[in-house]
């Protein structure tokens, strides 16, 4: 979950506009008007055996690197622009190869590139909103035994398997495909809503195939390629010396090594340096003020307290000791942040529908559309997926899940399914409405919801396990509409078709239910997931349960002084977000964010040293040579992404065939 929803105070609309453009999509500022492009091709002309191939590939990679940053910090950031980067080098050097063999090589399109961006996106999303690291890893009987086998409300586990997660996504994860197809064009040409992270893209995809975006084009698959090459192989030579437990670059005292012992070193990770490089600057400085507040001053001082506020003898990993106050403590601030958020996109949406049916009524006048809105318009209404198929195939689709998810889990009953399904348009709707105003993807909000109301529901004998498989479906649905009209709105304004986009997204989305738990279970057998004292520490899913027997058991589950605390927190949370949206602009941009603070309170420090480390670099970058630094970010960070994680699976493959490091690096003090 996460940094997708970044941008609560639309700090993210900004730094989008500086990076890509000023967000108006019409491509102007990348080469020529839409109209005078030439012939838009054919449907099916986008859709090219090359492309399904490229996205394959761009999924796979994505989805190792987006399984990675769930399982071991729960981040996740917003990859779109990235994806489409990484489609297009791949594409041009696919392209350029084959020239020189000799080959016929059709040009390369943006219809193409905009198809290629969507299929990979839906395919590496699996990965990300699929509950590997949240809800389907709370299942587990790790996370179960993490929880407290002594808290009566914790009840009911399902060890992972590659069978029921892949037959549980094939469930879940196309019904929401077909949720707002017919909706589309009254929210991407009727409404106009802007979608922030589509028209990034677009205008990225725009810039690299205007004929004056060729240099600037070269120059990121340059700077991608040299930081692709070093990220791998720094990753390469890191592994030599992490022979043994807490050994290697991860565990370099930068700091000390008392402020190693509280998680405040940098540990050389250049996926999450390059993450930092992605996410605005306010993220990033809210994680650090996070994990001061925690890891700094809170964690040490109710340490102190042992044998008072919790008894001395329970392990610190027991949720009725410190682990219990950092796991609720960040549940208070997510939600907090997380309720806020939910309650101003409903009462906006709510305001601009009304404000715009006003409007409608009391016109009389029609708007003088410009060539190039009327040539998108016309290319993206011409080529659609009839509306009856949509509504027959979400009939069809929802009546596969609710026979099919209660047989999964008896715990689940099939009137929760259909009622989750009935409301599965509105839920969706209201989301893919509130991320076109806010760039704001709420279906983790929508998921916990559903958690909290199910895990009540369904009692301490079936609440734990119902609550979060509850949650899965109400979240598939809320993210997957959402992320359709963000890919939407990227084709409106790059003059792809509907059409063929909603091909990508169904053939992304079957890749990604295949892809995405075999790249699961090489971390789950090569590596030690869930282990809440080793890097993998899969913290959502910890969090996820505990939400769920919050539901079931009430606040008798929370540790001594913690509802105070948690209280506290939440009551922050939403003091932040009013003091960001009604104090004057110039002091209400510097309130951070209370959900990003939130993560490093279960996490820990580390991992923002290193987001810290990327917004300095961009940072730097930007006063030394901002017109360089505007191209050249988004092709660094994702070659300090890529490279690193493709070394996942070479370390994957050492790790599960018993091939251990020949070197241990290690520190201790010499008093």
């Amino acid at each position: 979950m996460a940094l997708r929803q970044r941008d609560a105070a639309g700090e993210g609309k900004e730094e989008t506009a500086e990076l890509y453009g000023d967000g108006d999509g019409d491509g102007a500022e990348a080469g020529q008007p839409a109209h005078a492009r030439g012939p838009v091709p054919k449907w099916s002309e986008q859709l090219t055996a090359r492309g399904l191939v490229v996205a394959a590939t761009v999924g796979i990679m994505y989805s190792v690197i987006v399984m990675k940053l769930n399982l071991t910090t729960g981040l996740d950031p917003t990859l779109n622009v990235s994806a489409a980067l990484i489609s297009f080098v791949i594409l041009r050097v696919w392209t350029q190869a084959t020239a020189r063999l000799g080959f016929a090589v059709r040009p390369l399109t943006r219809q193409e590139n905009t198809v290629i961006q969507t299929c990979a996106v839906a395919c590496y999303g699996i990965s990300s909103a699929g509950g590997f690291g949240s809800y389907l890893l709370g299942l587990s009987k790790k996370t179960y035994e993490a929880a407290g086998t002594d808290i009566e409300g914790n009840v009911g586990w399902k060890e992972p398997g590659i069978g029921w997660m892949t037959g549980y996504l094939f469930a879940v994860s196309f019904v929401g495909i077909l949720a707002l197809v017919p909706l589309r064009k009254i929210l991407v040409i009727d409404y106009k809503l802007t979608y922030p992270s589509g028209t990034a893209t677009a205008v990225l995809i725009n810039g690299f195939h205007a004929p004056q975006g060729d240099d600037v084009a070269k120059m990121q698959v340059k700077g991608f390629t040299k930081y692709f090459v070093i990220s791998f192989f720094w990753s390469f030579f890191q592994w030599f010396y992490s022979g043994g437990d807490k050994c290697g670059f991860s565990q370099f005292p930068t700091l000390g090594l008392r402020a190693r012992k509280q998680t405040f070193f940098f540990d050389f990770n250049l996926t999450y340096v390059g993450a930092g490089m992605i996410c605005p600057h306010l993220i990033n400085i809210s994680l650090l003020l996070g994990s001061i507040l925690s890891y700094g001053i809170m964690w040490p001082l109710i340490s102190d307290l042992k044998g008072n506020w919790y008894p001395a003898d329970l392990p610190e990993s027991s949720m009725r000791s410190l682990q219990g106050y950092k796991a609720f403590i960040c549940i208070a601030l997510i939600l907090g942040d997380g309720m806020y958020n939910f309650a101003k996109i409903i009462v906006s949406t709510i305001w601009s529908i009304v404000d715009k049916s006003e409007k409608k009524k009391t016109k009389k006048e029609e708007d003088i559309l410009s060539l190039d809105d009327l040539h998108r318009n016309e290319v993206f209404t011409r080529e659609s997926l009839p509306n009856w198929i949509a509504f027959l195939g979400y009939f069809g689709l929802s009546l596969i899940a609710v026979i099919t998810i209660p047989l999964m889990f008896p715990e689940i009953k099939w009137y929760y399914a259909i009622i989750a399904y009935i409301l599965a348009p509105a839920l969706g709707f209201s989301n893919a409405y509130g991320s076109g105003l806010t760039d704001i993807n709420m279906a983790f909000n929508y998921g916990k919801v559903a958690l909290l109301i199910l895990a009540a529901t369904a009692g301490k004998e079936h609440g734990v396990v119902a609550g979060m498989v509850g949650c899965g479906m109400v979240k598939s649905i809320a993210s997957i509409s959402a992320d359709l009209m963000q890919d939407f709105k990227t084709g409106h304004l790059t003059l792809t078709s509907p059409r063929s986009m909603l091909i990508a997204q169904i053939v992304g989305t079957v890749m990604g239910c295949v892809i995405a738990p075999l790249a699961f279970f090489v971390f789950y057998n090569a590596f030690d997931i869930g282990n809440l004292n080793g890097p993998w520490k899969a913290p959502y899913a910890l969090i996820y349960r505990n939400i769920a027997i919050l539901g079931v058991e009430g606040f008798s589950a929370l540790p001594k002084h913690c509802l105070q605390l948690c209280c506290g927190f939440f009551a922050f949370a939403l003091v932040a977000n009013l003091m960001r949206d009604f104090l004057p602009r110039k002091y209400g941009k510097w309130i951070p964010l209370p959900m990003a603070m939130g993560f490093p309170f279960l996490v820990g420090a580390s991992f923002a040293i290193d987001m810290c480390v990327g917004t300095l670099i961009v940072y730097i970058w930007h006063k030394i040579d901002k017109s360089k630094a505007v191209h050249m970010v988004p092709a660094v960070a994702s070659g300090f992404i890529c490279g690193d994680g493709l070394w996942i699976f070479p370390a994957s493959l050492l790790s599960l065939a018993k091939i251990t490091a020949p070197m241990c690096m290690a520190f201790e003090s010499t008093r």
